[in-house]
Formats: C-alpha cells, sequence, structure tokens
C-alpha cells in the first residue's frame, strides 16, 4: 500500500476564483462607464429638450396684450371713422418690447385695405392722455422738422386736415421715465393711434385688425367691428 505525501497534490481552483473576480470586476466597471454616458445623453437630451419648449412656448405666446377699451374719432357726417387707438401694455411675465419703428411693423386690413406696415415710431417726448392731443402733436413734429420718423404724417384729423396717407404711430399714457423712450416695459402703457386718409376710413359694421409684429414673441393681433357711429367718441370694445 503507496502513502501519498502531503502536499504533492497542487490545486489551481484559487487561481481561477481570482481571474474570475477580475473578469467580473472589469465587467461591473465597463457596465457602470456605459450607464453613466447613456444617463448623461439622457440629462443632455432632456435640457435640450425643455430649453426648445420654452423658447417654443415664448415665440408662439405674445409678450403684449390690450390695456383696456379700443376706442375711434367718428365722423358723423359720414359715418365713418378718422382715428382708432389701441391700448397695450407688456403681459404679465413679460420682456420688454422695442418700439423703434426699426424693429416694430403695424400690420393693418380692413374691408377694403391690407397694408404690411403703416408704423412710423413713436412720440417719446411726453405722456399723453388724449387722442386728439397726441395726433396734433403728431402732426406738429413732423412739420417744425423736429422728428424725421414722423415725415409720413401729413394732416391731422383733430385739426381739420385730413391725412394724406393711413398711418400709424405709438405714444405713452403711462411710461416710468419723463420723456419716455422707446422701450415698452412692465408698468407702463402705450396706444397705438392710426389716423386715416380719406379713402381708408373705416365706415359703420367695417371690421378693422391690426397686427403689432416684434422680433420676439407672437404679433398682438387686435380685431374690431366699428359700430354705427352716432358720436365723436366710438367705443369699439
Amino acid at each position: 500500500m503507496k502513502l501519498q505525501r502531503k502536499g504533492t497534490r497542487h490545486s489551481h481552483r484559487g487561481v481561477i476564483g481570482v481571474e474570475s473576480a477580475i473578469v467580473m470586476i472589469a465587467f461591473v466597471i465597463v457596465a457602470a462607464a456605459l450607464a453613466f454616458v447613456v444617463l448623461n445623453m439622457g440629462f443632455t437630451t432632456s435640457q435640450k429638450a425643455k430649453t426648445s419648449i420654452i423658447s417654443s412656448l415664448g415665440e408662439s405666446s405674445s409678450s403684449m396684450q390690450v390695456a383696456g377699451k379700443v376706442i375711434g374719432q367718428g365722423y358723423v357726417n359720414d359715418g365713418s371713422l378718422n382715428a382708432t387707438a389701441f391700448p397695450f401694455k407688456v403681459s404679465s411675465g413679460g420682456s420688454d418690447v422695442n418700439l423703434d419703428a426699426e424693429t416694430m411693423a403695424v400690420k393693418y386690413v380692413s374691408n377694403g385695405e391690407n397694408y404690411d406696415n403703416i408704423y412710423v415710431g413713436t412720440l417719446s417726448t411726453q405722456e399723453w392722455k388724449q387722442l386728439s392731443a397726441a395726433s396734433i402733436q403728431a402732426d406738429n413734429t413732423e412739420s417744425s422738422g423736429t422728428g424725421e420718423a414722423f415725415a409720413d404724417i401729413v394732416g391731422d384729423p383733430f385739426s381739420n386736415e385730413i391725412p394724406t396717407d393711413t398711418r400709424a404711430f405709438v405714444y405713452f399714457t403711462q411710461a416710468n421715465e419723463s420723456p419716455p423712450n422707446d422701450i415698452l416695459s412692465q408698468g407702463e402703457t402705450a396706444v397705438l393711434a392710426i389716423l386715416y386718409s380719406a379713402a381708408d376710413r373705416p365706415a359703420s359694421l367695417d371690421k378693422v385688425k391690426v397686427e403689432i409684429i416684434t422680433p420676439t414673441g407672437a404679433a398682438l393681433t387686435v380685431e374690431r367691428q366699428v359700430p354705427t357711429i352716432t358720436n365723436t367718441i366710438v367705443d369699439l370694445g
């Protein structure tokens, strides 16, 4: 009977276990790295999607809103309007709006007229509380040569002068600065005034539509129907 000495047989089970552990650790590291890459790409994609959605919402919503009733100056004998006033302001949470004629446009549409841009600029000399006073000043600004932007405003219906062309301008009824500037900010109220030529005067039951187009945000669209004109001050709602 042969006896076998202790230690003469060698086992490789320990070495195989270490190799398996090393391979397992390598798999775990690779999996963790891939998971980090995937998560990071997901976060980046989500952030880009969020930014795009916010930007799209900002572009699709107007930064301005109507700030009261639209009124008109009626010519009772002819049953038409000489001028209209559209009050507006910055929407709640909206950003400032540049009213300069180089960055803003006003499109006007009525039953028989369609003008791409009738806007000449902002009357930024002071606050004005009445459409008539602001219109007279707009005409005088052009006549005195103190404002090149108002050169297209020739004539004023409140001074019994029929305007040569239909034109629009903006004046402030409430401003944060004195004199007002071309920037409409929170807390300020402006009015878009339109002076009509004889051929473009809206008559009773006509529809008038204006679009205030700014560089950012959707255009502010205001549409009204002219009621039967029985007074010089006409409430368009």
